[in-house]
């Protein structure tokens, strides 16, 4: 009677412990922006690197949710495009992203009976970003504060300021091997769409350079429009109105890369065999 009491607290706790079904994680991988500054996916001189950590949470063997923070660079450059009137406009940008996201895993296999998986996810996010540039001198100067659009400026009521922290939509595809119960690697690809057309600092027309001079300076004009610093450009700003950007499509940014979790606690008890655990007592069934 006492083993079988035994036995049988042994797979409440083990089945308690299994409940508990939390993962850790570390994303690496690339980072790339599509807007105004850039003309196609995965542009090779202006790709930077993404890291992050993730903690998941595993409500059934094909449904997760996750929550992470992922820092990454993204930027883009006139000068490497192939549209002549992008080059001879000579923009570029860079900037930080400090994201923090929750996003449900929908498996198509329970991880606990095979080995493979392609998965897809989607959730919300909060970033904040702060597009800069080099001057000519190759000092960082930050884009917002010179209104380089006229955001802000006295005459210019239809051009907002734009915020630096924002909402955003993650959703993506994945594959995810497991090498054992605990531990699992995935290849993912994660698009965010924005709500903003001003990651990059640009977005719709010139403002007078005479406004932006008057009201924030010199390094506001040298920064809107930057043609005249090429070897034979258009030494001469664009009329107030001229298009600088596209404001009919937003920005967006994308991470591309693999993700390595580790299941704390015991795991799902194999792979084929069905949902138990180690000791042999039935795993939970969400």
């Amino acid at each position: 009677m006492n083993k079988i009491i035994l036995i049988f607290s042994i797979c409440l706790l083990a089945q308690a412990a299994g409940a508990q079904r939390f993962h850790v994680g570390i994303f690496g991988g690339l980072a790339n922006y599509n807007g105004d500054l850039t003309d196609k996916y995965y542009p090779s001189k202006t790709t930077n690197g993404s890291v992050g950590i993730t903690g998941n949470f595993e409500f059934s063997g094909h449904f997760r949710l996750r929550a992470g923070y992922t820092y990454a660079v993204v930027g883009g450059a006139d000068r490497f495009a192939k549209d002549p009137e992008a080059i001879a406009r000579n923009l570029s940008f860079e900037t930080s992203i400090h994201e923090f996201s929750a996003v449900g895993e929908l498996y198509l296999f329970d991880l606990d009976e095979r080995r493979f998986s392609p998965y897809g996810f989607a959730g919300l996010a909060v970033y904040k970003f702060n597009p800069y540039a080099y001057d000519a001198n190759m000092n960082k100067v930050y884009l917002k504060p010179l209104s380089t659009e006229g955001q802000g400026l006295t005459g210019y009521p239809e051009s907002k300021p734009y915020g630096l922290t924002q909402m955003a939509i993650p959703f993506g595809l994945g594959v995810k091997y497991a090498f054992t119960e605990n531990l699992q690697l995935g290849f993912e690809i994660g698009y965010r769409k924005l709500f903003t057309d001003h990651l990059d600092d640009v977005s719709g027309a010139y403002a007078d350079p005479a406004d932006l001079l008057a009201q924030r300076g010199q390094l506001a004009v040298d920064m809107a429009y930057r043609g005249d610093e090429l070897p034979g450009g258009n030494p001469n700003f664009p009329a107030k109105g001229s298009g600088r950007g596209g404001a009919d499509y937003k920005d967006a940014y994308y991470f591309t890369g693999l993700h390595l979790t580790y299941r704390l606690g015991n795991g799902g008890g194999g792979f084929g065999g069905g949902r138990r655990n180690r000791l042999g007592c039935p795993a939970n069934v969400y």
